[in-house]
């Protein structure tokens, strides 16, 4: 497969957004995106082939995020957003240094949000290893969550189980349950989803704790604030592109993109070199 076409601003009147996570997961913020800037172009990039980045360690996110952005960039995205809090907390200070000046959008946890929803004072947050030991999530829970009681739940097997496409199955419920109902029992009623793999599971989680309990994730807050840093929106002539690749399976994606997004696409497939670069495979 060749690579994405370069967009060029000059001669396409729009602007490329780049988006990337280490698998489906962030398809919960390109969803978001859709919804706020319907007419830009984009990519989408999935690192299905180091899937799930949770329990890897930082120095190796960097790297994978740093291969991923830089490829985005040379393409000609003109904004990337880390659609994926465990790059975001391991490489997004990374990413902004080496493309500076190009705009990066992260994944920062909604605890500030949930922290204001709370009634009984408990938020529980579910998320990977990796996010709860980057400095991000420790920043916002110091700043923004006093007099609230935060728990921390990591979520073992969780993403494997999305990307599997077993969203509500008995092994999804079961893994549900063991990490919410100590939350619920502890007094949370405000649960932040700490990944963007996780939003899709929002109906299953609903089973488990009924509508008094608030779900707060941050994919529209992030789409606007993509909107916010545009450089320039698209001025309207000539269709959106929407293109999708994977360094994992292209037919799983796009069986993903049916699923998960009510859309077909064609996924193209990306390959790591032994220097760090991502290319077309």
């Amino acid at each position: 497969m060749g690579r994405p076409a370069r967009h060029d601003r000059a001669a396409g009147g729009s602007v490329m957004i780049g988006v990337f996570d280490s698998g489906i997961g962030g398809l919960s913020v390109l969803r978001a995106l859709y919804a706020v800037l319907p007419d830009e172009d984009y990519v989408y990039i999935a690192d299905s082939a180091h899937c799930p980045y949770g329990a890897r360690p930082p120095e190796e996110i960097l790297r994978l995020s740093l291969g991923i952005g830089r490829y985005l960039a040379e393409e000609g995205a003109r904004v990337i957003v880390v659609a994926c809090n465990t790059a975001s907390a391991a490489a997004l200070a990374g990413l902004r240094e080496a493309l500076a000046p190009l705009p990066i959008v992260g994944m920062v946890p909604a605890v500030k949000p949930a922290a204001t929803r709370t009634r009984s004072g408990v938020v529980g947050v579910l998320a990977t290893p990796a996010t709860f030991g980057g400095s991000l999530y420790a920043d916002v829970v110091e700043h923004h969550a006093h007099g609230v009681r935060v728990l921390s739940q990591t979520c073992h097997g969780l993403v494997e189980r999305i990307e599997a496409g077993d969203l509500e199955g008995p092994e999804t419920m079961a893994l549900l349950r063991g990490y919410v109902e100590p939350l619920l029992a502890a007094g949370a009623d405000t649960l932040v989803l700490g990944c963007t793999h996780y939003p899709f599971v929002i109906p299953a989680l609903r089973r488990i704790v009924g509508e008094g309990v608030a779900l707060v994730e941050p994919s529209e807050a992030i789409a606007r604030q993509v909107a916010r840093v545009l450089p320039e929106r698209r001025n309207g002539s000539g269709r959106a592109e929407r293109v999708y690749a994977t360094t994992g399976a292209p037919a799983a994606m796009a069986r993903a993109l049916g699923r998960l997004l009510g859309e077909a696409g064609e996924v193209r497939a990306l390959a790591w070199h032994d220097d760090g670069r991502l290319c077309g495979a």
